[in-house]
C-alpha cells in the first residue's frame, strides 16, 4: 500500500475516492486535509459561508467505519463537497444571498444534495451567491464579497462565485452550482476551473423550501451542475447528480454515456464576436483550443452555427419579462441598492416583452432550438468563445449601465445557450492579462459526455489551471 504523493486536498475527487477505497488514506484524513486548507484560505476568499465541519467529521468517521466493514456508499465515498446557498440542504439556511431570507431553513435535501449524499459524498458547507443569484459577480450585503484566488480585484464570477473560488483554491474537489444565464460557466472562466451546464432535464431540480413554482422559462433554462478543478471530476459529479428524482417532472431518464459516433467527430469552430471587440488573448485561446482538438482527432471546421444573437435577444426580452414579473417584486422589497440598479440596467438594455410578446416569444424559442438541433446533428460539437473579454473587476456591473451592457455583450454566448436549453462546458486554456481564460464547448442535447471528452482533450494540453495557482504559493 502506497501513500499519496500530493497533499490530500490537492487530489481530484476520482483520485481521492480511489485512495479511500484502497485504504491508502481514510475519509477522515482526506476531510481534515481539505478542512485545514479551507480554514487557511477561506477567511481571505469568503467562499464558504455556512460551514458544517463538525457534522462532516462525524460523517467521515461513519464512512471509515463502513470501509472497515468492506462497504462502499458509492463512487464518492468519503469525498467532501460544497453546496451553493440557493439550493436546499436539510436543516440549513437557503438565503439565496438575501439577508431577509436567512431564516428560510430547508425542510429536506434538494435532489442534487440527496444524490451526492447517496453516492457517498460528505457536505462540508455552503458557498456564496449574490443577491437572488442574478449577477455575474458574487457580492451581497448578507455575506460580503467573494474574492477570486487569482487576484483581489478580479470578480470570482457569478452567481456560483463561491463555488468557483473554493474549487480553484483547493477547498475540496467538487462544488455544486447552478446556471440560468451563465452562473456555472462565468465562475469557471473567472477562476480557472471546469464545468458543464447540463441539458435541461439531465439533473433533477427542486427546492423543498420553495413557496411557489418558478416561471416557465426559468424551468426551461436553469440547471444544476458542478465546478471542479479537473474535467474528470465534472464528469463524475454530473453523472452522480443526474440520478432521477420524482419531485422534478422535467427530469429525463437518458443514459449519461451516449452512443459512439462513427468517424472523427465534427466540431464547428466560430470566432464570431457579433460586433464586440474581442480581446486578442481570448482569440488566441480559441485558436489554441481548435488546434488541440484537431490534433486529438476531431474534424474541426471553421463554420458559422445558427445565430446566437437571436436566442440571446430572446433571453434579454422574453426571459427578462418573466424575471420582471416573478422576481422583481422581491428585488424591490428585499434587495440592496446595488442589485436594484443592476436589475434596472438589465431592463434598460433589454427589450422587455409585454404579455402577448412573451407568449409569441416562447413559441419562437422552439424554432431557434430546432435550428441548433439540426446544425448539431451535422456538427455534434461547437467550439465558441465564452467571454469575449478577460475577467471583469469584482464590482464592474454595479458601476453603471454602460458597464453592465458591456458585460452582457461580452457574454452573448453564455445566456444565448441557456435560452436554447443546450448543454455547454467551459474549460480553462491559458492566462490572459494575468487571469485564467477559457473556451466554451456546446453540444447536442443530452450529450454532455461528448462535451466532456473534448474538454479533457483541451485540459491534457493546457494542464489543470489550479496547479499554476498553487505553484505561486510554493
Amino acid at each position: 500500500m502506497t501513500s499519496p504523493t500530493l497533499p490530500l486536498w490537492q487530489l481530484s475527487a476520482s483520485a481521492l475516492a480511489d485512495h479511500i477505497d484502497s485504504r491508502e488514506c481514510s475519509a477522515t484524513e482526506a476531510l481534515e486535509s481539505i478542512l485545514a486548507r479551507a480554514e487557511a484560505c477561506n477567511p481571505a476568499l469568503n467562499a464558504i459561508v455556512y460551514p458544517c465541519f463538525d457534522a462532516a467529521r462525524a460523517r467521515a468517521h461513519e464512512a471509515d467505519a463502513a470501509t472497515a466493514r468492506g462497504e462502499s456508499w458509492g463512487p464518492l465515498h468519503g469525498v467532501p463537497v460544497t453546496i451553493k446557498e440557493n439550493v436546499d440542504v436539510a436543516g440549513m439556511p437557503t438565503p439565496n444571498g438575501v439577508r431577509a431570507f436567512e431564516g428560510v431553513i430547508a425542510p429536506d435535501d434538494s435532489p442534487v444534495v440527496r444524490n451526492l449524499r447517496a453516492a457517498g459524498a460528505i457536505v462540508i458547507g455552503r458557498t456564496t451567491t449574490p443577491e437572488f443569484s442574478m449577477r455575474a459577480t458574487t457580492d451581497s450585503p448578507l455575506h460580503g464579497r467573494t474574492r477570486n484566488p487569482w487576484g483581489p480585484d478580479a470578480s470570482s464570477g457569478g452567481s456560483s462565485g463561491g463555488a468557483g473560488a473554493a474549487a480553484a483554491a483547493g477547498m475540496g474537489p467538487i462544488h455544486h452550482g447552478n446556471d440560468i444565464g451563465g452562473s456555472l460557466r462565468i465562475p469557471a472562466f473567472a477562476c480557472g476551473v471546469a464545468t458543464v451546464k447540463p441539458t435541461v432535464g439531465r439533473v433533477p431540480v427542486f427546492n423543498p423550501s420553495a413557496v411557489a413554482e418558478r416561471g416557465l422559462l426559468a424551468q426551461l433554462m436553469s440547471v444544476q451542475g458542478a465546478l471542479c478543478r479537473e474535467v474528470r471530476d465534472v464528469r463524475l459529479a454530473t453523472a452522480v447528480m443526474s440520478r432521477g428524482d420524482a419531485r422534478d417532472p422535467w427530469w429525463v431518464p437518458v443514459p449519461f454515456e451516449g452512443p459512439s459516433i462513427a468517424g472523427p467527430i465534427r466540431v464547428a469552430f466560430t470566432k464570431n464576436a457579433h460586433g464586440y471587440p474581442m480581446h486578442p488573448g481570448i482569440a488566441r485561446t480559441l485558436d489554441r483550443a481548435a488546434r488541440v482538438l484537431e490534433a486529438a482527432g476531431y474534424a474541426v471546421e471553421e463554420v458559422e452555427p445558427p445565430p446566437i444573437t437571436e436566442p440571446a435577444a430572446g433571453w434579454m426580452s422574453i426571459a427578462l419579462a418573466e424575471i420582471r414579473a416573478t422576481l422583481d417584486p422581491l428585488v424591490r422589497k428585499h434587495g440592496s441598492e446595488d442589485v436594484q440598479r443592476v436589475f434596472d440596467a438589465y431592463y434598460a438594455m433589454g427589450d422587455v416583452a409585454d404579455g402577448e410578446r412573451y407568449l409569441l416569444g416562447v413559441a419562437a424559442r422552439t424554432k431557434m432550438t430546432r435550428a441548433w438541433n439540426i446544425f448539431l446533428d451535422r456538427y455534434p460539437l461547437v467550439l465558441s468563445p465564452f467571454m469575449l473579454r478577460p475577467t471583469h473587476a469584482w464590482n464592474y456591473d454595479a458601476q453603471g449601465p454602460t458597464q453592465t451592457k458591456d458585460l452582457f455583450d461580452a457574454l452573448i454566448y453564455s445566456y444565448g445557450v441557456n435560452y436554447l436549453s443546450l448543454p455547454a462546458g467551459v474549460v480553462p486554456v491559458d492566462i490572459v492579462d494575468g487571469l485564467p481564460a477559457g473556451v466554451q464547448i456546446i453540444g447536442r442535447r443530452f450529450r454532455e459526455d461528448l462535451i466532456l471528452d473534448a474538454m479533457e482533450a483541451i485540459e491534457r494540453d493546457a494542464g489543470v489551471m489550479a496547479h499554476r495557482l498553487w505553484a505561486h504559493e510554493a
